[in-house]
């Protein structure tokens, strides 16, 4: 596969103010150590110190930093791959400009000077510096070469196609900043050169500035600040640095000398751009691309499924088992309170819309049905009036004792209306009506199966009927996805509200329901619910003990989940999943996810047809499967493709 994953490294030299000599030499150091990168960025002006006041007058400064920036870039010429950015004073007709300097394998690409220069507080650069606003198209002479010198240039790496481009610490806080219009031009990395002091409230303040631009133009931003090393007479400076890629902080650090890397994946900044078509491009044509080079990770641009889930784990990529869940606790449990609430909100908004105020739901006893009454007890808060009636629809025979028990616990717990309604008979006759047998007739037997999901959905819909109410649909986004519900059965409702969740989500919502509910009695059954196997229960039970076990039939939910995230939500191939799998789950063989990915991909495509006339329900994550909203698909579409991609992977 294609490899334009780049390892991203933000160094914090040591320095000294005014000694170009060492800094030069820290700063080659830092490289060398740093050679498996493919952008290494160092802090605003560290070539010469930050703060170098009224010494930045000094001719002799000034000299000895041209000549520290060719030293550097002669340092580079054996650093294959590696674009160092670094800061420099540089004197340009009669006036001197702050300036990043990118250098790549033996050369200075280009030169970028400061857009806004600050003249407040404690920052008064305008006593030295000239706003590079208006430097556009230049060149300048720098060791006998002609260098591409202004603020509109972009560095262009040839073979990964990644694009970067440069902005230095004041772009940053301004309201029109230059690393917004750099990457509707194309820039996929930013790389910032700063020299920001601490203050009370600043660290945090940065941090969400880095993470909300990275965030709001797709792109890796890489941010760097000097340390303490720069004079102390009036501030302190703490050395942040930080990498974030699209809104997500990858690595940071703070008071401290040191190089911090993170792998940025230029295939998810791009897939990101190409679906927010609000996204619009700026004319790339006013912006000069000068060729760089940057090597994707580890070195090689055409890359296996193991070279790239080794170089992953060498380089602590996080690729979280359930990407659908957040790692931190805090984070989860807000985040299921919040879809929870998201759920509830829509209900009772679809609720007062109708008019209807009673909701008839089915529940089986099992995780989905458990989460969709939990919705309705929830919109029940919001709309007072709402009348909650649960239908309990066993078939003797194959509804285990365990799953009856909860069903019935649960509603109780709940305080809905229970009803009863044995399935066992009507299913029979019905059956007999079409010239079954009367029995189950083995694994192939899907109309004895789905004869009893549809029966339940037909109760359920002429119950509604009867009572004037909506059907609340139960089933759960992972179950869309493989299509593992029975269509014009479990498959339709009145209103689907866990539609986009999936189901190793479903499981942290009711489990942090069942923690935080204050009821003894919801949150024992919450708990033996949880602890439920997942099952259909459509086929004979053993002595009452569940037989029919679904991941048995379509294999884990974590892993399908897993599959779903990366197809979706980053379009990554099917080769780039396996190998992020294969990262995430190193206990698992290879041939075995491959199997478990085939089979996701094979039964994500033939499922179509059943997700293309879903019911309403809302949206309440980045991935989902309306019809209406984020993904339309032909029903018929091959997967051939995305199988061979796999096969040869």
């Amino acid at each position: 596969m294609r490899n334009r994953m780049i390892k991203a490294g933000c160094a914090v030299p040591s320095v000294r103010v005014g000694d170009t000599a060492y800094n030069t030499d820290e700063i080659i150091r830092l490289m060398k150590e740093n050679c498996s990168c493919g952008i290494l960025v160092f802090p605003e002006l560290s070539v010469t110190g930050y703060t170098c006041a009224d010494l930045f007058g000094q001719d002799a400064l000034l000299t000895a930093a041209e000549e520290s920036l060719l030293k550097i870039a002669e340092a580079s010429a054996e650093l294959n791959g590696l674009t160092t950015a670094v800061g420099f004073p540089l004197c340009f007709e009669n006036n001197l400009y702050n300036c990043a300097a990118l250098i790549t394998e033996g050369r200075i690409a280009g030169i970028v000077p400061k857009t806004c220069i600050p003249n407040y507080g404690e920052f008064y650069e305008a006593r030295w510096f000239t706003p590079g606003k208006s430097v556009i198209g230049r060149t300048v002479m720098i060791g006998g070469e002609e260098i591409p010198f202004g603020i509109d240039l972009l560095f262009e790496d040839e073979y990964t196609g990644a694009v970067i481009g440069a902005e230095i610490c004041e772009d940053l806080w301004v309201p029109d900043k230059p690393s917004t219009h750099l990457a509707l031009a194309g820039a996929d990395i930013i790389v910032n050169l700063s020299a920001s002091d601490e203050l009370i409230g600043k660290e945090s303040f940065r941090r969400d500035m880095v993470k909300m631009q990275s965030a709001g133009c797709y792109c890796g931003y890489m941010y760097v600040s000097s340390c303490t090393g720069e004079s102390s007479t009036d501030l302190v400076f703490s050395g942040h640095a930080l990498i974030a890629e699209n809104g997500t902080l990858l690595e940071e650090s703070i008071f401290e000398e040191k190089t911090i890397t993170a792998v940025i994946d230029v295939e998810k900044i791009r897939y990101n751009r190409r679906h927010q078509t609000t996204f619009a491009s700026d004319d790339a044509s006013w912006y000069r691309k000068v060729p760089v080079s940057v090597q994707p990770l580890c070195g090689k641009l055409d890359i296996s499924t193991d070279e790239l889930c080794t170089a992953m784990k060498d380089n602590g990529v996080y690729v979280g088992r359930n990407p659908f869940v957040p790692a931190d606790d805090a984070e989860r449990i807000n985040r299921c309170r919040r879809i929870l609430q998201i759920q509830a909100n829509g209900l009772a908004t679809r609720v007062r819309a109708t008019g209807i105020h009673t909701l008839v739901i089915g529940i089986s006893g099992g995780l989905d049905s458990t989460l969709a009454l939990l919705v309705c007890h929830e919109a029940r808060k919001l709309v007072p009036d709402i009348r909650i009636i649960g239908y309990t629809m066993p078939n003797r025979g194959n509804t285990s004792d365990l799953t009856y028990t909860n069903a019935l616990n649960l509603m109780k717990a709940i305080d809905i209306e229970v009803r009863e309604v044995p399935i066992e008979k009507t299913v029979e006759m019905h059956l007999r009506d079409i010239g079954h047998e009367n029995r189950y007739l083995g694994e192939s037997d899907t109309a004895y199966e789905n004869a009893q999901a549809r029966m339940r959905t037909y109760i359920l819909m002429d119950a509604a009927n009867m009572e004037n109410g909506l059907v609340v649909g139960t089933g759960d986004l992972s179950e869309l996805a493989l299509g593992w519900c029975t269509y014009n059965g479990d498959h339709m409702s009145m209103y689907g509200v866990n539609a986009s969740i999936p189901k190793t989500l479903v499981q942290y919502i009711c489990r942090v329901y069942a923690d935080f509910c204050g009821r003894q009695e919801l949150h024992d059954t919450l708990l033996a619910i949880l602890d439920t196997p997942i099952s259909p229960e459509l086929t004979p039970s053993n002595n009452g003990q569940i037989a029919q076990k679904t991941e048995d039939k379509i294999g884990k939910y974590d892993l399908n989940d897993f599959f779903m995230f990366y197809l979706m939500r980053y379009g990554f191939a099917p080769d780039k999943i396996l190998a992020f799998a294969m990262y995430a789950y190193p206990e698992l063989d290879k041939e075995f996810i491959r199997q478990a990915e085939q089979r996701f991909l094979k039964r994500f495509f033939q499922q179509q047809f059943k997700r293309s006339c879903l019911p309403d329900g809302p949206k309440v994550g980045s991935v989902t499967l309306s019809p209406r909203g984020d993904w339309r698909m032909p029903s018929d579409a091959s997967v051939s493709l995305w199988l061979k991609n796999l096969e040869n992977a």
